[in-house]
């Protein structure tokens, strides 16, 4: 048996622990550089505030709602996804974090021993009481089925009390007649279209397709979730495994005209690429850059460009690839934009150790020595400290968060202070 736990309006339960005057408040959370909402609070929804709502055309609504805006804190709710799944951690030999407020465990061999519904209930209570955190407990014979029965107790919290069960076939079968096609774990809005137009509108009627059609029209990947949700397991938890490929984008903060700005923004997305790849001991030898526009100013010229440059040699030095990120930079650069956004994405993964020494261009060896003493004192006093000389000092990410929360749990100045008497 599996569960899938789902932490309940998570970025808002996270400002909810620290902020109880919050609960039963309708709450927004924004995107970088307060762009767009990310996040909502069942309150909020009811209000009519869509998901991805730009936040200046919604302002009125917020504040004639009272809706209490918030910029993202991603530092806030890491660790608190990390609290919830180490207390996950406790009640299953086997968990999959699935996303920062998702995570499959797997019961085998406590059907035999435990009742899952109980379980399912202490599972709540344990994970709320430690953490604060509200959660839902979906619990099925696979994980696509889980999905499903985490939904039904978010849906119905109260007759679940947010956890359910799909322990037997009547459950599964009238759980699938009631979940609308589009809303099943991974059919996608393409899929849905197609499986609509074959009247099919439900996930029960999925299952009675033939196997010959799902797998003609939806690959291996369709059919294997037909089995799914016809109670036969095909999918397994998922071990962590290394990256393929390592992103960092950002919008920035406004719009850029002075080449020099861009510059130092591409350095330090580079800059936060190669200490991933060192942190799982990977080198890079391709790098992707783009610089575009902003979208939404129609007024303004616009122009979107990336290039991939395959490198010379494998590295996860952050000094040379800030310096191919630049050269990257230098070829698709225009004058007379405003620039929004640009990122840098490296690929082409080979491990640090199998690293075969070239004729003429090589990585430098002594950038080794070098990352690791930069690792080590970053990890140690903060990743804001020890930067490129091509980096702003001051700051990693320029964004405009003018509705952050403190960082109660990470930073010891913003702590919560308790007057006692």
């Amino acid at each position: 048996m599996f569960a899938l736990v789902d932490c309940n309006n998570f970025y808002a339960s996270c400002e909810r622990v620290f902020q109880p005057r919050l609960r039963n408040q309708p709450i927004v959370v924004l995107s970088n550089n307060d762009g767009c909402v990310i996040a909502r609070s069942n309150e909020a929804k009811k209000l009519g505030v869509p998901m991805g709502a730009p936040s200046f055309e919604y302002k009125e609504l917020f504040e004639k709602n009272n809706i209490h805006v918030f910029s993202s804190n991603y530092a806030l709710y890491g660790d608190m996804s990390n609290r919830v799944m180490q207390t996950l951690s406790t009640f299953a030999p086997e968990i999959e974090i699935y996303s920062i407020d998702e995570a499959f465990l797997k019961f085998e061999g406590f059907d035999e021993h435990f009742n899952l519904q109980e379980h399912g209930y202490k599972i709540r209570y344990t994970v709320t009481k430690n953490t604060g955190i509200p959660i839902s407990v979906g619990i099925a014979p696979t994980k696509a089925l889980a999905k499903v029965a985490n939904k039904i107790a978010k849906k119905f919290p109260e007759r679940t009390g947010h956890v359910y069960s799909i322990d037997t076939d009547e459950k599964r079968i009238k759980a699938l007649k009631w979940l609308p096609i589009e809303d099943v774990w991974g059919i996608g809005r393409r899929h849905a279209k197609r499986l609509r137009a074959k009247n099919v509108t439900n996930a029960y009627e999925f299952t009675q397709l033939l196997d010959g059609w799902v797998r003609n029209n939806m690959s291996i990947v369709g059919l294997r979730l037909k089995r799914e949700l016809e109670g036969i397991p095909c999918l397994d938890l998922e071990t962590p495994s290394d990256k393929k490929i390592i992103a960092t984008t950002r919008s920035f903060d406004k719009n850029y005209t002075d080449k020099v700005q861009i510059q130092e923004r591409v350095s330090t997305f580079a800059a936060s690429c190669a200490a991933k790849l060192r942190q799982q001991k990977s080198c890079a030898n391709a790098i992707l850059v783009f610089v575009h526009t902003n979208i939404h100013r129609h007024d303004l010229p616009q122009y979107s460009r990336s290039i991939t440059m395959k490198l010379p040699y494998p590295t996860h030095s952050s000094i040379e690839l800030a310096k191919f990120a630049k050269q990257a930079l230098d070829k698709i650069y225009r004058e007379g934009y405003a620039y929004k956004k640009a990122g840098v994405i490296v690929m082409d993964f080979t491990p640090e150790d199998t690293g075969q020494i070239k004729l003429f261009e090589n990585s430098n060896p002594r950038h080794r020595s070098l990352m690791h003493a930069m690792d080590q004192i970053n990890h140690a006093i903060g990743t804001t400290k020890l930067k490129l000389a091509s980096q702003d000092i001051k700051r990693t990410w320029k964004m405009r968060q003018e509705k952050l929360s403190p960082h109660y749990t990470t930073r010891i100045s913003e702590v919560i202070n308790v007057k006692c008497r």
